[in-house]
């Protein structure tokens, strides 16, 4: 698997979009043009499969002892941007042990999580418009 761009994966932690096999400098400005990065197979649906915690783990845990803490989400974030969470929000939010660091399971569950709530009409893929209203929500 390619590796996720660091700024990519971190949004894509964060719901903003889903995971996949992602190589950008950029996030794309338009939630279409997400969607169509993410949509590997060009079926016009994003699957769980190409919503991938586990990429999100491997980008953020950059000295690779398999935990994810603060320092090193926002290392990936940069400064705090009005209206977005900070590395330490996404950490408490993401951490379901409460031990302040992100495991590989922990950053599964989350994006499972993700996927179950923008996955509006339950039918196991994303399309467009539920990933159009999911984006930004908190």
């Amino acid at each position: 698997m390619m590796m996720l761009a660091p700024r990519v994966a971190l949004l894509l932690l964060c719901g903003v979009v889903a995971a996949g096999t992602i190589v950008a400098q950029e996030l794309p400005a338009t939630a279409a043009d997400r969607f169509a990065l993410l949509d590997r197979n060009g079926d016009g649906r994003i699957s769980r499969d190409e919503y991938d915690g586990d990429a999100f783990f491997r980008v953020l845990d950059a000295d690779h002892n398999y935990r994810v803490t603060v320092d090193e989400v926002q290392a990936v974030l940069g400064p705090q941007r009005d209206g977005e969470f900070s590395a330490a929000e996404w950490v408490r939010i993401t951490d379901l042990n409460g031990d302040g660091e992100l495991s590989a399971e922990e950053m599964r569950r989350s994006s499972q999580m993700r996927f179950q709530s923008l996955d509006a009409n339950r039918d196991e893929n994303l399309e467009l418009s539920e990933l159009q209203m999911g984006v930004g929500r908190r």
